[in-house]
């Protein structure tokens, strides 16, 4: 599975997971995303399933800062969109907060669902509290990994008490 971040540049560099795991060529830095790749989209109509594999061959993550989210996101970008089911972020500016996630944490859950868990260790590996973020959301991404459909995404992430009006 290829990573490729599109890095808007509107948060600290010494801060930005995205540039950190183009420095360990963890993933490839894009000017634009293609239409075989997986962009994960917050805003998205979609849930992101094990089954979206079968459409693409990359994941790229869009890199920029929460507070500038929202017009970020109204861009239009080619490919498929898929918005990731509700994750309690691990980093510690966001710590335990739904879905305010760092780009490497959006980017690891992405993976994981799509079945690659031994990627999504290698992404965390490089960050201190990126093992914090797979401890918060294992069953999460368990589960969601085995997921056949939106519904069952909505009903797993209501068992664990999650919810958010941005995600429904």
């Amino acid at each position: 599975m290829h990573l490729n971040v599109l890095m808007l540049k509107q948060d600290d560099p010494r801060k930005c997971s995205a540039a950190k795991l183009v420095k360990f060529n963890l993933a490839k830095p894009v000017i634009r995303t293609t239409s075989r790749t997986l962009v994960l989209n917050p805003f998205s109509k979609k849930i992101l399933l094990k089954s979206d594999r079968k459409l693409v061959h990359s994941v790229t993550g869009i890199d920029c800062s929460w507070n500038l989210a929202v017009p970020a996101f109204k861009k239009p970008f080619t490919g498929v969109a898929r918005k990731l089911p509700p994750l309690l972020a691990g980093n510690p500016i966001n710590y335990s907060k739904l879905n305010k996630l760092t780009t490497v944490e959006a980017l690891a859950g992405a993976v994981y669902i799509l079945g690659e868990s031994e990627l999504t260790h290698t992404l965390l590996q490089k960050f201190k509290w990126g093992p914090t973020f797979f401890a918060l959301n294992e069953n999460l991404l368990g589960e969601y990994s085995k997921a056949k459909s939106e519904s069952e995404i909505l009903e797993i992430s209501h068992e664990y008490g999650l919810t958010d009006a941005q995600f429904m």
